[in-house]
């Protein structure tokens, strides 16, 4: 199968627990990121920001996840902690409602890093 062009294509391919879950990770990222544009990059979704990379968000067997997410400081990365998989990843299981809230800081906290 080819790789996906669009997010569309993306989230299409996927099982309905997949799909759902990363409409719900994807909404949120680009309320996180207003003006965002989105992209395929590295053969998952991208959330850009002026043509730089903010946020990328993928499915995979049993959670969703953004990358990278930098070690915020405070309360942030205490929220966070729990989720983080490796230096800069952070896995959702889909076993647990995706965090919007959540997903939606860490979307703008990346953003005003990268501003």
């Amino acid at each position: 199968m080819p790789a996906p062009a669009t997010v569309e294509e993306y989230l299409a391919a996927l099982p309905e627990e997949a799909r759902t879950a990363l409409e719900q990770v994807r909404a949120a990222v680009l309320r996180g990121m207003p003006g965002a544009t989105e992209t395929i990059r590295y053969g998952m979704p991208a959330a850009m920001l002026g043509g730089r990379y903010g946020l990328h968000y993928a499915a995979w067997k049993r959670h969703a996840a953004l990358y990278p997410v930098p070690v915020f400081d405070g309360d942030l990365e205490a929220e966070i902690a729990p989720h983080r998989s490796g230096k800069d990843a952070v896995h959702l299981p889909y076993r647990h409602p995706v965090p919007a809230d959540l997903v939606e800081r860490v979307a703008a906290a990346v953003a005003a890093r990268r501003g």
